[in-house]
């Protein structure tokens, strides 16, 4: 789809090409390991489906998602490699995991019961993937009490564990002592297969963050998620691997107004001049994933030129300041990307709305429609 042609003025580019780059980066970058991409909240705000089935033609071998109804929607887009859930499974899900032959975490030997048995009745082999938690409390047996569940997932004749896992709490932290203890605790888990003599399922750990600045994690399998579409998971974490973000938001001027001094722009009145002001109405709010939180704070990029944003962001308008700058309707408006010699970063967005750099790609909703370049 051509950008001119959406619909709407507001519009997000994603390029394909530089998220398979950032992938191939990835797979440099770790070796041996496998490289599984993951997809999850519409893939970090760019589109499941699509990037999805781009990576597979690229050659990712499997893919990760959150929630059991997106793994739904990649099947029924006929995307047929191995794709794990991470997310908790209720029970009554499991015949449609078992159905769409998808793999579940498992953290528990009622849940290994119960997906054995469900695998049973209609006589197939469930696949899982054993959750341990080593310091994230989320969900996964604990790495202390683990070794019951691990012996207890031998004895299944209905359940493939394929791979066992956990989860960073803090890999993206400048101090990484906490995630070389969970890393430490894990592998001391694993010491369960040597000591029987047995082959362990594929071991991973490792997240954006476990991939950038350590490597002794990278074990047999990694897990991507923001840093396949080129943002890096903190502003501190060591930037080991060059990323190309894939994401550009971009919206027109729709309309454009001389406000005089004193009159104040928006809801609630925040904002008013001293003197007269050139200012601009963009059709992009809140409604849009676009945070309040930027009324007063954020800017967008005209003709190469920042310009703040002024009084409170609407639902779906907000106004920009020119003050003496110069715009015409219909002119090209950058809210995350680059214009000229300027740009808005995706951290940038986060810093000014006093968020995460993952909160400003995964809020952007689906009314904003999604354009491949």
């Amino acid at each position: 789809m051509n950008p001119t042609d959406a619909i709407r003025p507001a519009h997000v580019e994603v390029s394909l090409g530089d998220i398979a780059q950032n992938y191939d980066a990835i797979c440099a970058h770790v070796g041996a390991a496998q490289v599984m991409p993951v997809v999850k909240a519409n893939a970090y705000g760019h589109g499941l489906v699509e990037v999805a089935r781009h990576l597979i033609h690229h050659g990712a071998p499997c893919l990760g998602v959150a929630l059991l109804e997106e793994a739904v929607e990649l099947r029924q887009a006929g995307i047929t490699v191995p794709i794990l859930v991470f997310g908790g499974v209720v029970t009554r899900q499991i015949p449609q995991f078992i159905a769409h032959g998808l793999m579940m975490a498992a953290s528990s030997i009622d849940k290994l019961q119960q997906i054995d048995e469900a695998a049973a009745a209609v006589k197939t082999k469930a696949r899982v993937h054993l959750k341990i938690d080593t310091g994230m409390e989320r969900i996964g047996v604990h790495w202390y009490s683990a070794e019951k569940l691990l012996e207890a997932s031998l004895n299944f004749t209905n359940v493939e564990v394929a791979g066992i896992y956990s989860h960073f709490a803090n890999s993206d932290d400048p101090d990484l002592a906490s995630a070389r203890e969970q890393l430490a605790r894990f592998l001391e888990v694993l010491e369960f297969y040597p000591k029987r003599g047995l082959q362990p399922p594929q071991r991973h750990i490792a997240n954006s963050g476990g991939i950038l600045q350590l490597p002794e994690s990278h074990l047999d399998l990694v897990r991507p998620g923001i840093m396949l579409y080129g943002v890096y998971p903190s502003k501190e974490v060591r930037k080991t691997v060059v990323l190309k973000p894939a994401l550009n938001w971009k919206s027109q001027v729709v309309f454009f107004k001389v406000v005089q001094p004193g009159k104040p722009v928006s809801y609630g009145s925040t904002w008013q001049s001293d003197h007269p002001v050139r200012v601009v109405t963009v059709p992009v709010g809140y409604g849009d994933g676009y945070f309040r939180a930027l009324s007063n704070r954020g800017a967008v990029l005209i003709r190469g030129q920042r310009h703040p944003i002024v009084g409170r962001v609407c639902m779906d308008q907000f106004m920009v300041n020119l003050e003496w700058g110069t715009a015409y309707n219909g002119d090209v408006v950058t809210i995350i990307g680059s214009d000229e010699n300027e740009t808005i970063s995706v951290q940038d967005v986060a810093d000014a709305a006093g968020t995460i750099a993952y909160e400003v790609l995964t809020n952007i909703n689906a009314r904003v429609p999604r354009v491949y370049v």
